[in-house]
């Protein structure tokens, strides 16, 4: 009886053993903000190095897993249209989610396309009071003045996504919220969503 029990308490010993190892590992991995706007602005840079090569729907392709892991598209399109989010019901919240999701991939497929030597340099890093941060760095363009981004991130779970990105000054958020609850609140819904998807389009087409 006591050989079972203490085969037993070794079988529980190692369990717990390895469950810690499994543990730590995870939390090892887990990406600072600094880390996540940095391995996104690595995929980008290499996009655009093979821009001409992939075409648009390769770009687009290659980005959307980088965006996915880097992005919380979820919040953001809540953050989007404001108010209105409560008012739509799950099947539309998730339509929004699903096409706004397009929407930013598509964006960046097209505005990222071709290199010409551009790199990006990490400047600073601060912690907003509601425990969010924020990364500042410079896209660096030869022969033309730099780009300030600003990228705003927040803890989704145990790892940080971008929430907002602002370009010299100017909010991509507060832009496109400008824009999508005016649209909301005039057109409804579903005028929004064609309007989103014409963006898709277009951008797929230049």
């Amino acid at each position: 009886m006591f050989h079972i029990l203490k085969n037993k308490s070794i079988a529980t010993f190692v369990c717990l053993f390895l469950l810690s190892i499994c543990f730590s590992n995870a939390h090892a991995q887990e990406e600072t903000a600094k880390q996540v706007v940095e391995s996104f602005q690595t995929e980008l840079i290499s996009v655009m190095k093979q821009g001409k090569e992939l075409g648009f729907k390769g770009r687009y392709d290659k980005l959307s897993v980088a965006i996915a892991k880097s992005h919380d598209l979820t919040k953001i399109a809540r953050v989007v249209v404001g108010k209105e989010w409560a008012k739509l019901s799950e099947e539309q919240q998730q339509k929004l989610v699903d096409v706004f999701s397009q929407l930013s991939i598509a964006s960046y497929a097209y505005n990222f396309k071709s290199f010409s030597g551009e790199s990006f340099k990490f400047a600073s890093e601060e912690e907003t009071m509601r425990g969010g941060a924020v990364i500042h760095a410079y896209l660096l363009i030869p022969g033309d003045k730099d780009v300030k981004f600003d990228y705003m991130l927040k803890k989704k779970g145990e790892s940080w996504r971008i929430i907002n990105i602002i370009a010299n000054g100017v909010s991509d958020l507060a832009l496109k919220r400008s824009e999508y609850t005016s649209i909301l609140e005039r057109d409804g819904f579903e005028a929004l969503i064609t309007k989103i998807n014409e963006k898709i389009d277009n951008y797929s087409k230049q």
